[in-house]
């Protein structure tokens, strides 16, 4: 039975390990790429992926698949789909249901390809959709690698040049790893018994929204009494200008005796 999530801190003490046989590189259909079709129409069981040149910023353009990973048991080939597209004996390989390939979220991976040559897909199995039958929550290829396989693998190439005019052996290795890995993970889950993830765990509930607070209503303290408005009373207005008028002219009378 695997354990349910792995922790970062438990991740890093674990051995590191990469793709261990032959890789081979496919830039044009010809005599390699024969050979190559041959060894992976013999197999059953394929390890599958995909690479794509990522974009940095919003000035650059999306770029499609630039690479297809189908690894066998000891021998890993990558093809560079940016350099010679998907011919159509590699779109029936894709096509075969009897050939199982097994990857990690494929169907964005499935589709990246059938833009550049249209292809059925038949035998593809994606290892997230699978797992939570087996106990296991964690979906990245990384975690899953350690909780089924018991080690770790390398991510620096990720996010690397994969149109670049020729590959890095890093980049190479790096690229089969992600294929065979999948194949790997899978033959392991073969061998165990199904422990499915209970609802409550695939789907927690979410939490509560706090509820609104409500506004407190306004209030007047004892002290200070509402101020009442002053209302004019009737003959107010002609009182205030009598009185003016007087004002002003015993300020004219003064002004005359001083004069």
């Amino acid at each position: 039975m695997f354990q349910i999530s792995i922790s970062s801190e438990e991740l890093s003490g674990l051995p590191l390990r990469a793709f261990p046989g032959e890789i081979g590189v496919i830039d044009s259909v010809g005599k390699a790429f024969d050979e190559a079709m041959r060894y992976l129409e013999r197999q059953t069981l394929l390890g599958f992926d995909t690479e794509t040149r990522p974009s940095f910023s919003p000035d650059q353009p999306h770029y499609g698949t630039a690479l297809l990973q189908l690894s066998g048991p000891k021998k890993c080939f990558l093809f560079r789909i940016n350099k010679m597209g998907v011919p159509p004996r590699l779109c029936r390989l894709l096509s075969k249901s009897e050939i199982i390939k097994v990857g990690a979220a494929i169907l964005d991976d499935i589709r990246g390809l059938q833009k550049v040559h249209g292809f059925t897909a038949g035998g593809f199995v994606d290892l997230q959709k699978e797992v939570w039958q087996y106990g296991i929550l964690d979906k990245s290829v990384k975690k899953m690698t350690a909780i089924i396989l018991g080690y770790k693998i390398s991510k620096t190439q990720q996010l690397s040049n994969w149109e670049a005019s020729s590959l890095s052996d890093a980049q190479m290795r790096y690229a089969a790893t992600d294929a065979w890995v999948c194949r790997e993970m899978f033959l392991a889950l073969m061998k165990q018994e199904k422990h499915p993830l209970p609802p409550e765990v695939m789907n927690p509930p979410q939490k509560e929204e706090k509820a609104e607070k409500k506004p407190k209503a306004e209030t007047v303290p004892a002290d200070k009494p509402k101020k009442r408005k002053r209302k004019n009373r009737p003959g107010s207005r002609q009182r205030r200008r009598r009185k003016m008028l007087a004002l002003n002219r015993q300020q004219a009378e003064q002004e005359k005796n001083n004069g």
